[in-house]
C-alpha cells in the first residue's frame, strides 16, 4: 500500500483545519467501520457534500488521525483506503465520550424541558376546564 500526505489534498499548502466534536465523531467512526468507502461514499453516508468531505479530510490527515492510500496492484489508482493511525484511534474514544458527555447533557436539558412544558399544558388544561364550569354553555 502506498501512504499519500495530506499535501494531495491540499495542493501543497498546509492550512489549519478545525471540526467540531459531532462531525470529527461521525468521520473517525465511519472511516473506522468502511475504511474502504470513497470520498463519495463517506458524503452520502454522511449526509454532505463531497467538497465538505474533502475538507474534513484534510483535517483528519493534517491532524494525522487517518492515513491515506491506495493499492499499487490495483488498476484503479483512484482508489483510495482511509486508516485510522493510532493517533486517530486515541482521538476517536476522546472524541467520543466528548460527544457523549454532551449529548447526555442535552438529553437531560430537554427532558427538564419537556417536564416544564407538561407542567404548563396541565395548568392551562386547568384553567380551560375551570372557565368551561364557570361560563356553561
Amino acid at each position: 500500500m502506498q501512504t499519500y500526505s495530506s499535501s494531495m489534498f491540499t495542493n501543497g499548502t498546509r492550512s489549519m483545519v478545525m471540526l467540531d466534536d459531532a462531525t470529527s465523531y461521525r468521520f473517525l467512526k465511519l472511516i473506522a467501520d468502511h475504511p474502504e468507502y470513497s470520498q463519495r461514499q463517506l458524503a452520502e453516508a454522511m449526509g454532505v457534500s463531497l467538497g465538505r468531505t474533502n475538507y474534513c479530510m484534510q483535517a483528519l490527515v493534517e491532524k494525522g488521525l487517518v492515513k491515506v492510500g491506495n493499492f499499487r496492484r490495483n488498476p484503479n489508482k483512484e482508489a483510495y483506503i482511509y486508516l485510522l493511525t493510532p493517533e486517530g484511534v486515541q482521538e476517536k474514544a476522546q472524541v467520543t465520550l466528548r460527544f457523549l458527555k454532551r449529548k447526555m447533557q442535552e438529553y437531560d436539558a430537554l427532558k427538564a424541558e419537556i417536564a416544564a412544558l407538561c407542567r404548563d399544558a396541565d395548568q392551562i388544561d386547568m384553567q380551560e376546564s375551570c372557565n368551561a364550569e364557570r361560563n356553561p354553555s
